[in-house]
C-alpha cells in the first residue's frame, strides 16, 4: 500500500473554513501542502476518497508519558482528599522511573494512537529532560530528541515545547526529589531550545513553555523571554486548580492570570493551558490579549480540576483549541463533548456552545485555535495550509443519512464508535481502513517498554 497520497484529489464531501462543500478538488505540492481548493471540481485525473473530509485536527496539549499510567490511579487509597496534588505525587513516580528508550516508545505509541482518532498535529510540553538522579545526559537534548524520533516514527506533525522548570513553589521554594529531572537554569534551558531549532530546522516547530508561575520564579521568566524574542508559540499551564489560585495570592497578591498579564507580553503567541479559575475581569483581559485557552477536558475532569467560564470566554471572543494533556483519552471528539457537557451540567440547559450552527463553530473555532497554538499552517483546508486530511468513514451508522449540516453535531455528540477511516498527514497516508500503518511494529515497543517500566515502579 502506497503511503504517498496522488497529487489530485476528489473528496465528496469536504469541510472547509466557511462551511461544507461537495465535489471538492485538492491539488497537494511536492512539500506536502495544499497548491489549490477547487470547489465543483470534476472527478477527471482525480482519485476519489471515500467518505467526508475533515482538516486534520490539531492536540494543543500532550505529556506524551503520561500515557504510560492512564487508568492506573483510579482509586482513592488513603487520601479521602484525592485531588490533582496526591495525582501528582504518582505521576512523579513514573516520570522518575523511564529510560530513554522507554519514553520514545511510549510516545510513538501514543502518537499512533492520536492518529488514529483524528489527530494530525500535536504540541509536545516536555518537562522530562535529566537523568533520574537530576544529572543532565551527555546530549542535552537526548530526551527531547527521543520525543522528536517518536513523532517521526509515528508520522504525526510536532510542535516541541521545552519546558523550564526552576522552581519547586511560588517564590523560589527549592525543586522536590521528584522534580529533579525537570529542572535548569535559564541560561541551560535556552541552550536547548537554541539546540533544537538549529538541529531540526522547519521540520519540527519548537516552542518554550515555561511550565507555570510556581516553576518559574519572575526574574527567570523574564530572561527567557527576553532571550526568545518573538519566538512562538510560548505555553505555559495556569489557574489549573484552586489551590494554585491561593498559592499564588499569598505569593503575590494577584492571581495568577492577573498576574500573568501585568508582567508579561501575553498575546496571540501564547497558550494559555486550563485557564480554569478566572474571575470575569481575568477572562476579559485574557480573552482580549489574543492568547488561546488551551483546554483539556478530560484530563480536567480525571482530576477533578473544575469547569472552563467557556461561555464567557467566548462572548469576550477568545480563541480556544483543545488537547488530550494526560492522556486518558485519546480523542478530539471527546475533549469537544466534554466542554459542551461541562457547561451544560454547571447551567443545567442544553446547547451552550453549540447554538445557531451547531458544534460547527465549536468545531472550527477548535481547529484555528490548536492550529495557532501549535505555530503551524494546519487547521483548515484551503491553499497553502498542511495536507492534513481526515477521511470519515460514511457508512458508520452515527453518519448515515445525516445532512451535511448536521454531520460535526452526529460526529462530537452522537456515539462513541470511532469513524475516522483514513488520515493523511503532510501528503503522507498514515492511517488507511482505521489503523495505522506501523501499528504492529510501534504497539510491540510500546509492550515491551510499558512491562520494563512497571516492574520498576
Amino acid at each position: 500500500m502506497s503511503r504517498e497520497a496522488p497529487r489530485r484529489l476528489l473528496a465528496p464531501l469536504a469541510l472547509l473554513p466557511d462551511g461544507w462543500h461537495a465535489d471538492v478538488g485538492l491539488d497537494l505540492d511536492a512539500t506536502g501542502s495544499l497548491s489549490a481548493v477547487i470547489r465543483n471540481a470534476s472527478a477527471e485525473g482525480r482519485e476519489r476518497l471515500d467518505g467526508p473530509v475533515l482538516p486534520g485536527f490539531p492536540n494543543l496539549h500532550s505529556h506524551a508519558f503520561q500515557r504510560a499510567m492512564a487508568g492506573l490511579t483510579e482509586h482513592r487509597g488513603e487520601d479521602p482528599e484525592d485531588d490533582f496534588w496526591s495525582w501528582r505525587r504518582l505521576m512523579y513516580g513514573l516520570a522518575g522511573a523511564l529510560r530513554p528508550e522507554e519514553i520514545q516508545a511510549i510516545a510513538a505509541l501514543l502518537y499512533v494512537e492520536m492518529l488514529e482518532a483524528g489527530y494530525t498535529a500535536v504540541a509536545e510540553f516536555h518537562y522530562l529532560h535529566h537523568q533520574p538522579d537530576g544529572r543532565p545526559y551527555d546530549d542535552l537534548a537526548e530526551l527531547s530528541e527521543r520525543v522528536i524520533a517518536a513523532s517521526k516514527e509515528a508520522g504525526i506533525g510536532l510542535t516541541h515545547l521545552p519546558v523550564l522548570y526552576v522552581a519547586g513553589g511560588f517564590g523560589g521554594q527549592p525543586p522536590t526529589e521528584g522534580q529533579r529531572r525537570f529542572i535548569n537554569a535559564p541560561d541551560r534551558f535556552l541552550r536547548l531550545v537554541e539546540t533544537l531549532r538549529a538541529r531540526h530546522g522547519t521540520e519540527v516547530t519548537v516552542g518554550i513553555a515555561p511550565h507555570s508561575l510556581r516553576a518559574v520564579p519572575p526574574k527567570a521568566l523574564s530572561a527567557v523571554l527576553d532571550a526568545t524574542g518573538a519566538m512562538t508559540p510560548i505555553h505555559i499551564h495556569i489557574a489549573e486548580q484552586t489551590g494554585e489560585v491561593e498559592q499564588c495570592l499569598a505569593w503575590s497578591g494577584q492571581r495568577p492570570v492577573d498576574w500573568l498579564l501585568a508582567h508579561a507580553p501575553v498575546d496571540r503567541r501564547w497558550c494559555l493551558v486550563h485557564a480554569t479559575h478566572m474571575t470575569a475581569d481575568e477572562t476579559r483581559n485574557a480573552a482580549a490579549s489574543g492568547a488561546i485557552a488551551g483546554l483539556c477536558p478530560t484530563t480536567e475532569a480525571n482530576l477533578g480540576d473544575g469547569f472552563f467560564q467557556a461561555e464567557a470566554w467566548l462572548r469576550a471572543d477568545g480563541a480556544l483549541g483543545v488537547g488530550s494533556d494526560s492522556h486518558i483519552s485519546v480523542s478530539p471528539i471527546e475533549e469537544l463533548r466534554w466542554l459542551e457537557y461541562g457547561r451544560r451540567l454547571v447551567a443545567r440547559r442544553r446547547n451552550r456552545l453549540t447554538r445557531e450552527a451547531g458544534a460547527r463553530d465549536l468545531y472550527l473555532a477548535a481547529l484555528a485555535g490548536g492550529a495557532a497554538a501549535c505555530g503551524r499552517p494546519i487547521g483548515r483546508i484551503a491553499p497553502g495550509a498542511r495536507a492534513d486530511l481526515v477521511v470519515l468513514d460514511g457508512e458508520a451508522p452515527v453518519l448515515v443519512e445525516v445532512p451535511p449540516d448536521r454531520l460535526l453535531d452526529a460526529l462530537v455528540f452522537a456515539g462513541n464508535a470511532n469513524p475516522v477511516k483514513h488520515v493523511l498527514v503532510g501528503g503522507h497516508w498514515r492511517v488507511r481502513d482505521a489503523r495505522h500503518l506501523d501499528r504492529e511494529a510501534i504497539l510491540g515497543r510500546y509492550r515491551s517498554a510499558v512491562s520494563a517500566v512497571r516492574g520498576r515502579l
